[in-house]
């Protein structure tokens, strides 16, 4: 498979230079890098953090949105093609993965909001964050890093780095500070288009010359184990198995495909076919049906979309050691 070959190169290379070097050097190289990063500040382990086999922005995010209408994103788009949906203060967006999945970050505001809207293939975990900490306002990049597979993001005021799976500094400046996550929904195109008729959506960037509609990790999500190694296992389940994750618990995509519905105390979960991978193989428009999730819960107003993540068995694992997995 294309993905496996890419890994192997990925990781020789990885190898090759841990071999050759003391293990402190990546902290080392980091600190002439990352002029501005504190790094006596962390609340991760930093052995933990691992090059992704790539430098700070070498996967650039989008800072500068074009943001159009439907009609014409009905000629580009797929309606089985995957968007994560979001609505504030009353205005709703699409994001196209088949865009993040060249940019993983896109810099956005949304009903007067500052709002990140971050895809990590590697974990296939879909988060919107607002940008908002404090009384600043943060821009986020990629830095090339990874923790369990998972995109570390930073921001350009004070460079700190950011675990995009939790929303948490875990370097510098903000180590220990929590981004606020905003509920969002990953949905077929066809599915957004009915039920916000007049939104807007992000545009394939015109400055970038990128393969849009095409899955530059080809294979990743059948493949045997994640691109990162050493991450423990899982117990019961492949480890790129998709699973939806609701805070410290989670239930197989296996499971939802089964029971089409499934009830846990306020939440419900609710699987219903027609969306894409975007990491199966290289064209997504002949990528299999995984189908999409809905997850609300019970209100005195009314059922109500909550924060959840469709991601990966062993990501889910890595980040809640001691969740539960229903499979």
């Amino acid at each position: 498979m294309l993905w496996s070959k890419l890994r192997l190169l990925v990781l020789g290379a990885f190898a090759l230079t841990l071999s050759s070097v003391p293990a402190n050097a990546d902290i080392d190289t980091w600190e002439k890098d990352w002029l501005k990063t504190d790094f006596s500040r962390h609340s991760v382990d930093l052995t933990e953090v691992i090059t992704g086999g790539i430098g700070r922005d070498v996967i650039p995010a989008i800072d500068e949105p074009t943001i159009g209408d439907l009609e014409n994103a009905k000629q580009v788009h797929d309606v089985r093609e995957p968007v994560i949906t979001v609505t504030v203060n009353g205005e709703t967006r699409a994001y196209p993965k088949t865009v993040l999945i060249w940019h993983e970050i896109v810099n956005d505001t949304l009903g007067g909001v500052p709002i990140a809207v971050t895809f990590c293939p590697l974990c296939n975990t879909s988060i919107v964050f607002d940008r908002r900490v404090g009384d600043a306002v943060l821009d986020f990049g990629t830095t090339g890093n990874l923790r369990f597979s998972d995109l570390v993001m930073y921001d350009r005021q004070t460079e700190s780095w950011w675990q995009q799976f939790t929303g948490q500094g875990i370097v510098g400046k903000y180590s220990g500070q929590d981004l606020t996550i905003i509920p969002s929904r990953v949905e077929p195109f066809g599915v957004f288009v009915e039920r916000f008729p007049d939104a807007s959506i992000l545009q394939r960037p015109p400055l970038f010359a990128r393969n849009y509609g095409v899955n530059p990790y080809a294979g990743y999500d059948t493949a045997d184990e994640p691109f990162m190694p050493g991450i423990p296992a899982v117990d019961g389940i492949a480890p790129l198995a998709y699973v939806v994750a609701v805070g410290d618990q989670a239930w197989s995509l296996e499971l939802l495909q089964k029971e089409k519905k499934i009830e846990a105390g306020d939440l419900v979960i609710t699987w219903e076919p027609g969306l894409l991978s975007v990491l199966d193989v290289s064209y997504i428009k002949e990528s299999r049906d995984i189908g999409y999730v809905t997850v609300q819960r019970r209100t005195p107003a009314g059922l109500q979309d909550t924060v959840h993540d469709m991601t990966f068995a062993f990501a889910f694992n890595a980040f809640n050691p001691d969740g539960t997995l229903h499979q």
